[in-house]
């Protein structure tokens, strides 16, 4: 969902994720999926399922790259 509606949680929503991982990325530039993961679930709750659309969301912005090489994702900033 990426318009969020009156019944939807703010904070679980594809936006809100996509602003999570986009501040961890921004404060560490370069990130492997599985710590993107790990944050994701330490920092909130219920919202695993919201990772993947989320990452996409910011690939197609064009705000990261993934580095298949390293199973890891870097913030561009375009």
């Amino acid at each position: 969902m990426l318009r969020p509606s009156k019944h939807a949680h703010p904070d679980k929503t594809v936006v809100a994720v996509a602003t999570l991982l986009l501040r961890r990325l921004q404060a560490r530039r370069v990130e492997t999926f599985d710590d993107l993961r790990a944050h994701l679930s330490g920092a909130q709750e219920g919202v695993g399922t919201l990772f993947l659309p989320a990452l996409s969301l910011l690939f197609l912005l064009g705000l990261i790259e993934y580095r298949p090489k390293t199973d890891a994702f870097e913030y561009t900033g375009r």
